[in-house]
């Protein structure tokens, strides 16, 4: 009769190669960790480079247009984790700003800009006689001699979630007048200033991030756009 082979057990190496896997998985999520927190250093002293906000010269300066973070240099600073990026115009605005060489419509983007309208946010006022009036309907806050009063009892929250104020602010417009206007009142609610940036007008960007909007044949794909809408109908009007 033919013996049974024999089962050999090693239990002492056994053992010893579980701790040893254990050990070498401790070692490695160190050093996963430790890469990481490497690279999060390295991010973040090479998002510590931002100038600080400057107001360029001449007509653009009174519009509130970074001297050095505008239209010819907003490719350098886009997709920060430390900024949010807005284009303030209105997908079709009512006033007419082809009367001063612009567009009243949307028509482009820069890829990373969210779009959220400045004329939704606060009444807008002293605007070129050529262009006219623009939308005139609910807003978050009313201005008046320079004073910023809410509308509706989430309009400091809704302000607060689109404008963070632990972020940098970056803010587009057509031709740079809203989102200087929008500075202003930021700043007038308690925002800082050195984290706020007027890039300036999509009019006069020409740089390798556009997104068009129009079409050849004149009419607009919205649906490109990453629009935040205000439903006024569901907020609480405080007066």
């Amino acid at each position: 009769m033919r013996a049974k082979p024999r089962i050999r057990k090693y239990p002492v190496l056994f053992t010893f190669l579980i701790i040893l896997a254990f050990a070498g998985g401790i070692a490695i999520g160190k050093l996963v960790f430790s890469t990481h927190t490497t690279k999060t250093i390295e991010t973040e002293k090479a998002l510590s480079a931002l100038p600080k906000p400057e107001t360029t010269s001449g007509e653009r300066g009174e519009l509130g247009i970074d001297k050095n973070i505008n239209e010819s240099t907003i490719d350098n600073y886009l997709n920060r984790p430390d900024s949010v990026y807005y284009d303030v115009r209105m997908l079709e605005d009512p006033a007419d700003y082809a009367a001063i060489g612009g567009d009243s419509h949307l028509s482009g983007i820069v890829n990373g800009f969210e779009v959220v309208p400045y004329p939704y946010l606060v009444n807008v006022q002293n605007l070129p006689e050529s262009v006219g009036k623009t939308y005139d309907g609910p807003t978050l806050y009313t201005e008046k001699d320079g004073s910023y009063t809410p509308n509706f009892k989430e309009s400091e929250q809704i302000l607060s979630d689109l404008f963070p104020k632990d972020k940098n602010i970056f803010l587009m417009c057509g031709g740079g007048g809203y989102s200087g206007m929008l500075k202003n009142m930021l700043i007038n609610l308690g925002w800082d200033a050195n984290k706020i940036y007027v890039v300036g007008g999509y009019w006069f960007y020409d740089g390798k991030n556009r997104i068009e909007i129009r079409n050849p044949d004149n009419t607009y794909s919205f649906w490109k756009v990453p629009y935040h809408e205000i439903n006024f109908e569901n907020l609480t009007k405080l007066n």
